[in-house]
């Protein structure tokens, strides 16, 4: 950049007020998932309320959903401006096992240049980010306005899946209708390299239930007579893929697109050490598409993943039943085109023509599917945030395609035509859901409020 902006000089003579700020709200236990923490997910709302009208956010409001509220902002300077509408969420996941935390989960500590405590990283850290970057552009700027217009859809069911988040979103189109939404919630590549991400994938799950007879059997008189239950779970569930590891299920490939060669070098430029990947997770091999690296797999890829799988006698030692039934669980990470409710069509297909003799199967559709998100590369927004971060960074960021899932993203393209750029600060190894959570405080949340400050001071011209 040329040049200083006031904005930056006011982030860091403030910083620590910003931390001690973020610290208040880091105390609440915002738990979604846990009815005992309900009250305390809506003083994180009011919370987040509060910080929005502190800034100056004109129009504030908690707004009811199904399930818990929605903290709604908007301030608008011009209609011939852009308009942002602002992603993020202010509860958290339990903090259990709490003896593998070296101090308190909701009493932050800074150690080692990083704050500690649940929600750091994912998300209150990174949605308290773009609410001070605001801060920074009002104070500093000589109309005391943002560049832009911008709207704050802030949510409470992220961490249970955003239930009632797409019926809000259709409820509220016209109040939320924007130009493009900033996703705070999610993370850069590495600590000193940033990145941008083009995709993320859909979901879809169902449980697979197989039964042999009405009840658990003495092995010594029915093992050799009639089918075990346990074992034809396995067949049926080896079945799902080739020795290859590609998918084995007729039809599942049909509508997902080939990588280009542009993707392809895209992904081959960001770093990737396969002795390295594997060492850190304990893995001795790869395994999946064989026509394609494991970042391809994992960046652009399908995927059907067994998660879990039981039947018969659970205990120590032996019991010596044929067991009557067995279940699996399946979820696939989903592509481009790839519609779930269709896959899950032709996993029971496949389930119904390969159940072995004797068994009987049936599939229950797990709730929570998403269809896959994707921004197209030249979206005016996605190269302004591209641009912003090769500026503050002086280096081009990677682009990325993100394997897991965020339903939001497509909730917005697809009720208000607004595409989704995820512009997030987390870094790995913020342990994001397990013990000792952190968020880097200069990497992350001075980082994250300057690139914010000027992806907006870029739109706004």
């Amino acid at each position: 950049m040329s040049g200083r902006p006031a904005w930056e000089a006011y982030l860091e003579e403030h910083n620590d007020r910003h931390v001690e700020e973020l610290f208040d709200l880091l105390r609440i236990p915002s738990i979604s998932s846990l009815p005992e923490h309900k009250g305390d997910v809506r003083r994180a709302a009011e919370w987040v309320a509060d910080a929005l009208r502190t800034v100056g956010v004109p129009t504030v409001e908690i707004m009811p959903s199904a399930g818990n509220p929605v903290v709604y902002g908007e301030w608008t300077v011009d209609p011939a401006k852009p308009t942002a509408l602002i992603y993020g969420h202010y509860d958290v996941q339990p903090a259990d096992p709490l003896d593998l935390w070296e101090t308190p989960p909701f009493e932050p500590t800074i150690r080692d240049g990083k704050i500690y405590a649940r929600g750091s990283s994912d998300d209150k850290g990174n949605l308290f980010v773009p609410i001070k970057a605001l801060e920074a552009l009002v104070r500093t700027n000589s109309t005391g306005q943002p560049p832009i217009n911008l709207k704050f859809t802030i949510e409470g069911e992220e961490e249970v899946g955003s239930p009632n988040l797409p019926a809000f979103v259709r409820e509220h189109k016209e109040l939320l209708a924007c130009d493009v939404v900033l996703c705070a919630d999610g993370g850069m590549y590495s600590v000193d390299t940033p990145s941008i991400a083009v995709s993320s994938k859909g979901i879809a799950g169902c449980q697979v239930n197989v039964r042999t007879a009405d009840t658990d059997l003495h092995s010594g008189q029915y093992g050799a007579a009639v089918p075990n239950a346990v074992q034809a779970a396995v067949q049926l569930a080896a079945t799902l893929h080739t020795h290859d590891g590609s998918v084995a299920v007729h039809g599942f490939y049909d509508t997902v697109r080939d990588l280009t060669e542009s993707d392809r070098a895209e992904i081959r430029a960001v770093p990737h050490h396969p002795q390295e990947y594997l060492a850190d997770i304990g893995a001795t091999d790869f395994w999946g598409e064989p026509d394609y690296t494991a970042i391809e797999r994992a960046f652009a890829r399908p995927t059907l993943d067994l998660n879990g799988f039981w039947g018969g006698f659970q205990g120590q030692g032996t019991k010596t039943v044929t067991p009557c039934e067995a279940h699996f669980k399946i979820t696939c990470r989903l592509v481009k085109d790839q519609e779930p409710s269709e896959i899950l069509d032709l996993i029971e297909a496949h389930i119904a023509a390969h159940t072995p003799r004797g068994a009987t199967v049936t599939v229950e559709r797990i709730a929570g599917a998403a269809r896959p998100f994707g921004i197209r590369r030249d979206h005016p927004m996605l190269v302004a945030a591209e641009q912003s971060l090769a500026d503050l960074y002086d280096r081009d960021p990677y682009v990325i395609r993100m394997g897991g899932t965020l339903p939001v993203a497509e909730t917005y393209q697809t009720e208000l035509g607004a595409d989704m750029v995820f512009y997030s600060f987390s870094m790995p190894g913020s342990r994001a859901h397990a013990p000792n959570e952190s968020f880097m405080l200069r990497e992350g949340f001075l980082m994250g409020r300057k690139a914010y400050c000027a992806l907006l001071e870029r739109l706004g011209a």
